[in-house]
């Protein structure tokens, strides 16, 4: 059900959206629906979202929000996103509440990972 005032969907840039689709496609499972040849919309995330075709890249220096997955086993995510072809941007570390890394996607958006573990 949708509520007003809530997120309800995020858009991020990508110079390549097949690319993109391959490797969030491999490394967690969303899914795609292409509505052209500038836009992918993504399920199966968490939150619904898509990917326009643009040179730019968001990076929390840059000043854009940082989008954050979640999982139970961070050195196991770092090492398929090394094993993708990725860069990880800030290496694992610690903060109350858990800890997280983040890394650049291959069209150079940076986001993190959490656990609780």
């Amino acid at each position: 059900m949708l509520e007003a005032g809530k997120i309800n969907y995020i858009e991020l840039p990508a110079k390549d959206l097949n690319q993109v689709k391959r490797f969030y496609n491999e490394l967690f499972g969303w899914t795609f629906t292409d509505y052209g040849p500038e836009y992918t919309a993504f399920s199966d995330s968490g939150l619904e979202g898509g990917f326009y075709l643009a040179d730019r890249r968001n990076r929390v220096s840059d000043g854009s929000a940082l989008v954050v997955l979640y999982s139970d086993n961070l050195e196991r995510e770092k090492q398929k996103i090394i094993n993708e072809g990725a860069e990880i941007s800030v290496d694992i570390f610690s903060f109350p509440g858990g800890r997280r890394f983040h890394f650049l996607d291959p069209n150079g958006n940076e986001l993190a990972i959490w656990s609780e573990k």
